[in-house]
């Protein structure tokens, strides 16, 4: 059985003062059936895997450079988050690849990066409404998983986050047949280059909450959630993780 992942993304948000919820989350939830992580902007991490200790919240990165060092002015490498607590980095997000122009080739070396420091890539995939709307969104989500899917992805060292850019924030999600339709297509095409495939985890995001939670986990191939604002708050992500623990 392929181990359950509730994932929070706070993206730019969060201080300081906002470490208390993750205090909060461990305390509501000190061991849960599935693994628990959270991605806080990389001015965090450290403070927050301190935090975290052993306890059952995991912490990661937002992004990382695919170079180990080097003359990247505000850049962060894979290996600095490793040294800084993280154990997961989420890497070509839609908003990167839509905001910094990240393209396959990008996201495949930072995923590289992320191995070669020992942390688990999740690698997000997803179409624009546009491509949606035009029927694209298999032929658009099978290029970015041929191209930004490294060959040494593993089960243990990759998770395949899908996020239809369109559903990001927006209060919308597609239709359960549409989440299943990819998901399922995602393991097939992830069989078809991995011997492993069908150990791997998939998540879904995109305006993932509470309440719609239980009804996508309990679609063909969702194996979790790559959660954006309701990560943000304890109540609210420790819903959707006692939701996850249920499915």
């Amino acid at each position: 059985m392929r181990r359950k992942l509730a994932a929070g993304n706070w993206k730019m948000n969060g201080t300081t003062a906002n470490l208390a919820e993750i205090e909060a989350l461990a305390a509501a939830h000190p061991a849960p059936r599935c693994d628990v992580l959270i991605c806080p902007p990389a001015t965090l991490v450290a403070q927050m895997a301190w935090k975290a200790g052993k306890g059952p919240v995991a912490v990661g990165g937002q992004d990382c450079h695919p170079e180990v060092s080097g003359a990247h002015t505000g850049d962060v490498s894979a290996a600095m988050l490793a040294d800084a607590g993280a154990r997961y980095v989420i890497v070509g997000h839609s908003e990167r690849r839509a905001d910094h122009g990240e393209t396959d080739a990008l996201v495949r070396a930072k995923a590289e990066a992320a191995h070669a420091a020992g942390l688990v890539a999740i690698v997000c995939v997803g179409e624009t409404e546009t491509q949606r709307d035009a029927g694209e969104t298999l032929d658009v989500i099978g290029a970015q998983l041929e191209g930004s899917v490294p060959a040494g992805a593993t089960s243990a060292n990759t998770v395949i986050a899908y996020e239809p850019v369109w559903a990001i924030g927006t209060g919308r999600t597609p239709t359960l047949d549409q989440i299943a339709e990819v998901h399922d297509f995602l393991r097939a095409g992830l069989a078809k280059r991995f011997a492993d495939a069908g150990d791997m985890r998939l998540l879904y995001g995109g305006s993932v909450k509470p309440s719609n939670a239980s009804e996508i986990f309990a679609t063909s191939n969702v194996d979790g959630a790559l959660v954006g604002g309701a990560s943000l708050k304890a109540a609210d992500f420790g819903a959707i993780v006692a939701a996850l623990d249920a499915s």
